[in-house]
């Protein structure tokens, strides 16, 4: 939604300065809501469809359905103290996609970890965290994991580098729990997990891990998540999202097929073993 009210600002050749001027807003408003630093209230995304002259009854609609989604509390509503008001918005936006494609370097991505890996992620983390917050934002994790489980769920698509099952997070007892959940949802339906192997030298994805989110509305933009320890980022432009598009399926042509990726997870936890 936001990179779509940004489109129709530029569309209108107006900057965020005239758009708080004339809609008698603060002058930090318009950048707010077009950053995702806050959800716009209806009314405010009619009046900036109206300055923007935007007629389409379709698009009227589909922005001011997702301006009215956008603000109803979340599951994680309850949690807002311990997360980032960044992570916040990533929780939102991976509720609502269709499709989650991923690729992870160094981690298993946040839906497909046991809790105590997770656990064992957050206590070795750049942060240092109380234990009560550990255990909150473990349980964070754990209900994020819920939107697989959903008539509904959107499919995902997991690329890992092989270091990622060899590395013992949490020492060895998490590392064989965590191979063995791996495999399991190996074979869940609308899940499809990959693995890029060492011999096959550099690869695309080196330059670090991201995510791309792909929603079902017409007026939302697909997104890349990156995650860094300087704070998340969100990609939304057309074309670098396409980059990234390219990128993955660069990467899910050069890694192991589902039935070779079973058998290294296998071949990983024997040696674990």
């Amino acid at each position: 939604m936001i990179n779509e009210l940004k489109r129709l600002r530029e569309g209108a050749r107006l900057i965020q300065s005239d758009v708080a001027q004339r809609l008698e807003w603060h002058p930090t408003k318009v950048f707010r809501i077009e950053t995702g630093r806050t959800s716009p209230h209806p009314n405010d995304v009619r009046a900036m469809l109206d300055l923007y002259g935007v007629t389409d009854r379709q698009i009227r609609e589909a922005l001011l359905s997702l301006a009215r989604n956008a603000r109803k509390r979340g599951w994680w509503y309850p949690y807002r103290d311990v997360l980032p008001s960044h992570y916040e918005v990533y929780i939102g936006l991976e509720s609502e996609a269709a499709s989650i494609r991923t690729f992870e370097l160094a981690a298993v991505t946040g839906l497909l970890q046991t809790e105590e890996y997770a656990r064992a992620l957050m206590v070795s983390g750049p942060q240092e965290l109380e234990q009560e917050e550990i255990e909150r934002r473990v349980e964070v994790r754990m209900t994020r994991q819920q939107i697989l489980h959903k008539p509904d769920r959107p499919q995902l698509w997991v690329i890992l580098d092989e270091a990622v099952l060899r590395r013992p997070v949490g020492g060895r007892g998490v590392h064989v729990s965590q191979l063995r959940h791996l495999l399991d949802a190996s074979n869940a339906a609308k899940t499809t997990i990959q693995v890029i192997p060492f011999h096959l030298g550099a690869h695309p994805g080196m330059i670090g891990p991201f995510t791309l989110l792909d929603f079902p509305e017409p007026a939302a933009a697909d997104t890349v998540y990156l995650e860094t320890i300087a704070g998340n980022l969100y990609v939304e432009d057309l074309q670098e999202v396409r980059n990234y598009g390219i990128a993955f399926d660069h990467l899910r042509a050069e890694a192991l097929n589902v039935r070779e990726t079973r058998d290294m997870i296998n071949k990983v936890l024997r040696e674990v073993m």
